[in-house]
């Protein structure tokens, strides 16, 4: 990202961040609670994922590729984005239920002002789960070539993008559930996902 580019990014972030800034969890209504279930859009194959680079909670280098074995919910997301603050919860539910060796909600935070704010958030919403990743640079938006947020990336065990959804979701309902708990057994038998289920929306490559 171009330095001028950059610059106009952070202004326009810092504008939303003072918007956001008064909404208090109580201010949020449940995610999807007068939409239709939002639905994952699958690639036609499997897309080869770029080589992100992120931090944890405690500054340390985070590398996508760590996570290869698991199924992957990559969730981009930033304190200053209200459909994210707003799914983040169910987000934290989902880890809840299903974390574990075989799978992982990777909440990865676009916020430019740093861990402390993404800290203030999980204790302020009670975010108990979910680890801490974080992106200051923002970088990650360009790589994968994300244009809004919240944006979330289904990647397979060996790292690579299977679909993607784009706006917030109720990740924790019994379709969603029912979706991550297929992959998963999926992976565990070794064989290619393939699905017929409804929260799948066919897209052309």
């Amino acid at each position: 990202m171009r330095k001028k580019s950059k610059r106009t990014f952070q202004v326009l972030m810092s504008a939303l961040a003072f918007v956001t800034a008064s909404v208090t969890p109580a201010d949020l209504p449940a995610v999807g609670s007068a939409r239709k279930a939002a639905t994952f859009s699958m690639h036609n194959a499997p897309r080869p994922m770029p080589p992100l680079v992120f931090a944890d909670g405690d500054g340390r280098t985070v590398h996508l590729r760590d996570f290869r074995g698991k199924v992957i919910v990559l969730n981009l997301w930033a304190t200053w984005c209200a459909p994210c603050r707003k799914e983040m919860p169910a987000l934290d539910r989902l880890q809840a239920r299903l974390g574990g060796r075989d799978f992982e909600v990777v909440a990865l935070s676009v916020d430019f002002t740093g861990l402390q704010v993404v800290r203030n958030f999980y204790r302020d919403f009670g975010i108990k789960h979910l680890r801490l990743f974080i992106d200051p640079s923002s970088q990650v938006l360009e790589q994968v070539k994300v244009l809004g947020l919240p944006a979330t990336l289904l990647i397979d065990r060996n790292g690579r993008e299977i679909g993607r959804l784009v706006g917030p979701a109720e990740w924790d309902s019994p379709e969603m559930l029912r979706l991550f708990r297929g992959l998963i057994g999926h992976g565990r038998k070794d064989r290619t996902v393939q699905t017929n289920d409804s929260l799948f929306s066919a897209r052309a490559d």
